[in-house]
């Protein structure tokens, strides 16, 4: 495969990755109490109110910011993979009755592998970036 082609995938998977993330994001500013419960449910951070959330989705709006383009890669490619294999882990048992309206929780499992991917392979990650 030539880099082109390469970057050109990546940009790709950059792109789509960071659109679920920032519809998580987007979340926590519009149904604070669905963030709150998710937050509880699965992270079992009980508490937060709604300036800690706001708070968290501004950090996570600058993340999502330097992620698109292609900044501190080192860093942020690595925070988003870290961020998102909690938020796979930690439903753990959501994959153990996959079939009692759970499946949509297998979804994360190939945004996890392009996580990776793009911090493995993130100096050929290249186009659009700043």
């Amino acid at each position: 495969m030539n880099n082109t082609k390469l970057a050109n995938a990546l940009l790709f998977m950059r792109l789509s990755v960071a659109l679920v993330l920032l519809m998580w994001t987007i979340d926590k500013f519009i149904n604070v109490g669905h963030a709150t419960a998710v937050f509880e449910k699965f992270y079992f951070i009980a508490g937060l109110g709604e300036s800690i959330m706001m708070a968290i989705a501004i950090g996570e709006l600058i993340l999502i910011g330097l992620f698109v383009i292609g900044r501190f890669k080192n860093i942020t490619y690595l925070i988003v993979l870290i961020i998102h294999a909690v938020s796979t882990l930690a439903p753990f048992a959501k994959y153990l009755d996959p079939y009692n309206g759970n499946l949509l929780f297998f979804t994360a499992w190939p945004m996890l592998a392009a996580c990776y991917a793009l911090y493995a392979l993130r100096e050929y990650d290249t186009k659009l970036n700043f």
